[in-house]
């Protein structure tokens, strides 16, 4: 028995043309005078409505092979070149309609063939049907422009924007919309002023669509004056608006007015939504707010969100590693749901952040095994810093493999990271050769490999790279300069550093922080200025903080000027008292002069403070494993602490036949001068190199890692071990590199 037939107005407009085919059609009324062209465009429209292309095909077919007035017309061709699968199925749909001749006299028919090529990445052939129209409307216009922005087409949709005002077309809202966005794109400032300006013009500035588009392109290029300008000025707001003006202070690092919208939001009566939450989260964690974390994950945990979520869950995980609370953030990672690669890249991301390098690379190699996720770029981003951190070299290089065989070789953040794993594990010359076969270089790309050259004591070659990265019209940046001054001071370029410092605000107009400022001291301090290092202090306009005065205190450390580092404590012991480092920095001063009374003050404030001193260790990576050695008697000794024993003592009696003396300053106990030689000879990276020429051949380099500055009598020692065992010993401490070869190193003693 058939049912009766549904209401006409109960169904989706798609649905009518399923219900056709499948036998309502017998149902119609036969009265009904419907011209059969008419009819099958409306079938090709509706099934094209609804997704169903396989249906909509055949009748195309059906139409070609019939006679007219059956032949298809204008109207047939643009739903169906909406849903063609591919490319290949456009350009057929096109050649169709040419062939028939209904292409140039019909906008819709051509605007749909534009769209279909730009969604396929066509440019080429989109601009040629584009060209080729004989009138062209706004949304002609409009499909083109937004089809170039969808493909990052940024130099060429301002191009055809500006062919379209120069024809005397007047662009809509949606014209608007598609060229804003292109202005973040190229950075162009002046561009989103320009677009903003006719806006007004063309009275599109009311329009809810534009201004928040130019609130979000305003913030984005850190432009937030403009961006508050143009959200006081709205009678209306929507969640978008407010989402758009909370992202453009958190993004320019105004976290603290960020938190304040996000409250007005909240008492103007627009309900935040996940993104919101998502740029609350950062704010307060950039802001250090404990509490409007714990406040921001509440409101998230009582809507669901947390575990619910995916988007905000990650969020969660992001805001507690940022601010230190790596163990929440764990807790909420794990109490995900669902884990995406987004998941385990935050959570990687948190460790490296919080400085857990190994924990990040077993969150990694989990990730891999268990939950067979692949990585993608933000996880090569993640995961190499800590390869780079820790000296992995070998396990860094299977990362390279597996980027080249993903192709994200040649994304430029993960070349860049690549560029600093090599720099950092002691392959410059890799490093290098990955710099020169960039097809694109950013700042940070530029800013990695100066560093690298800086680290290894290449100063000249440094500040050369700077020269070629001015000539590409490469803009320096904060990072750029700390780099380069960096290298001065690692070089021993002074002159060179005060001319950067100096250029980098005049003639760049980047406004120094404490970072140049901390450089800068430890520049002239490493060249023996204390004084002029004193007087730079003095005249900074900002109030110096721990990592200058620290550089200071290390500075008279190297030269023995302790009444110096005694003020430079002073306002350490104020800054950072719980910075343990400092204390041993001025411990190590008294030793070395041998005042033993101030040995004792400082040890018993340090005991006082309950604060405990950072041990020496050295690592080195062997067959794919890293061993780790610390300096003094070993809680656990290594397999072969035997071995590394005779191999230790082997080698001291051939320095010393060869004219060795151990500088006794560097031990900090008051003991025996045999006592003092076996606590010298027991050091972190003397132990490392030991077990490196045991488990390695003959001759061939050595890698060793430290998280300290080497000590004066090891970097002298090594000296002379590189020359007995004709090796290559490439150390690198918390400062730089050591190339130590022939009895000879890369630092000219200058470290």
């Amino acid at each position: 028995m058939l049912r009766p037939p549904m209401p006409s107005s109960a169904l989706p407009r798609g649905l009518h043309a399923v219900l056709i085919t499948s036998g309502h059609v017998r149902h119609l009324d036969p009265r009904l005078q419907v011209p059969p062209l008419l009819l099958a465009n409306s079938l090709i429209a509706a099934f094209s409505r609804a997704a169903l292309p396989r249906l909509a095909f055949p009748l195309l077919r059906r139409l070609l092979a019939g006679a007219h007035p059956l032949r298809p017309d204008g109207f047939t061709f643009p739903p169906l070149v909406r849903v063609a699968p591919g490319p290949a199925t456009a350009a057929q749909l096109h050649a169709c309609a040419l062939r028939l001749g209904l292409l140039h006299p019909n906008v819709f028919a051509a605007g749909s063939l534009v769209h279909a090529y730009l969604r396929f990445g066509r440019v080429a052939e989109a601009y040629r049907v584009f060209d080729e129209m004989p009138e062209r409307d706004v949304p002609a216009w409009n499909a083109m422009l937004s089809g170039l922005c969808r493909n990052a087409r940024a130099v060429d949709a301002v191009a055809l924007f500006g062919r379209m005002v120069g024809l005397g077309l007047d662009g809509d809202a949606v014209t608007l919309s598609s060229v804003l966005p292109m202005c973040v794109l190229l950075g162009d400032r002046a561009l989103a002023l320009v677009m903003h300006v006719y806006a007004v013009k063309h009275g599109l500035d009311g329009e809810l669509f534009v201004c928040n588009a130019l609130i979000d392109v305003y913030g984005k290029l850190g432009m937030l004056e403009e961006a508050q300008w143009v959200f006081d000025g709205m009678a209306l707001r929507d969640l978008v608006t407010w989402n758009s003006i909370i992202s453009a202070y958190e993004q320019g690092g105004k976290v603290a007015s960020s938190v304040e919208l996000f409250h007005g939001m909240k008492e103007s009566g627009v309900n935040p939504d996940v993104l919101t939450l998502v740029c609350l989260a950062s704010a307060v964690a950039q802001c250090g707010d404990e509490r409007g974390a714990k406040s921001a994950h509440c409101y998230v945990m009582r809507r669901g969100w947390d575990v619910g979520d995916i988007v905000a869950g990650n969020a969660m995980v992001d805001m507690y590693a940022k601010l230190s609370k790596i163990e929440a953030a764990q807790r909420v990672f794990d109490n995900l749901l669902a884990r995406d690669v987004v998941s385990w890249n935050t959570l990687i991301t948190g460790y490296m952040q919080n400085g857990l390098s190994n924990e990040a690379i077993n969150a990694y190699n989990h990730m891999q095994k268990h939950e067979g996720l692949k990585p993608v770029q933000g996880t090569f981003v993640s995961v190499l810093p800590a390869y780079s951190n820790l000296g992995a070299l070998q396990q860094g290089m299977r990362m390279h493999a597996l980027s080249i065989k993903t192709g994200l070789n040649l994304d430029v953040y993960v070349s860049t990271c690549l560029i600093d794993l090599y720099a950092k594990c002691g392959k410059l010359a890799e490093a290098m050769l990955l710099f020169d076969h960039m097809p694109r270089r950013s700042t940070g790309t530029w800013n990695a490999i100066i560093a690298g050259l800086g680290v290894h004591g290449h100063g000249a070659k440094a500040l050369d790279l700077f020269s070629e990265m001015q000539q590409e019209g490469i803009k320096p940046d904060h990072v750029t300069f700390v780099s380069l001054l960096a290298a001065c001071s690692h070089a021993g370029l002074v002159d060179q550093g005060r001319s950067f410092f100096d250029s980098m605000q005049t003639v760049y107009g980047i406004v120094p922080i404490a970072k140049h400022y901390a450089c800068m001291v430890d520049m002239l301090g490493r060249a023996g200025q204390l004084d002029e290092a004193f007087e730079f202090i003095q005249g900074m306009p900002i109030k110096p903080d721990s990592a200058v005065w620290g550089a200071l205190l290390g500075a008279c450390r190297i030269h023995g000027n302790v009444e110096m580092g005694k003020l430079a404590s002073q306002n350490l012991c104020e800054l950072d008292p719980e910075n343990v480092g400092y204390y041993v920095l001025m411990s190590n001063m008294y030793a070395k002069i041998g005042k033993w009374d101030g040995v004792d003050a400082v040890r018993s404030l340090v005991r006082r403070q309950n604060l405990q001193k950072t041990p020496g260790w050295s690592s080195m990576e062997v067959k794919g494993s890293v061993s780790v050695f610390y300096s003094g008697t070993q809680t656990e000794p290594h397999p072969q602490h035997e071995e590394i024993q005779r191999e230790l003592q082997d080698l001291l009696a051939k320095m010393k036949s060869l004219g060795y003396v151990p500088d006794y300053s560097f031990v900090l106990q008051d003991v025996e001068l045999d006592e003092k030689e076996q606590i010298l000879n027991n050091h972190s990276e003397r132990l490392a190199i030991a077990f490196g020429i045991i488990n390695t051949p003959p001759r061939t380099p050595l890698h060793i890692y430290k998280n300290l500055r080497v000590c004066g009598d090891c970097h002298n020692a090594t000296k002379y071990i590189s020359k007995i065992t004709e090796r290559e010993i490439i150390v690198r401490d918390s400062n730089r590199f050591h190339h130590f070869k022939d009895g000879h190193c890369s630092c000219g003693d200058f470290w």
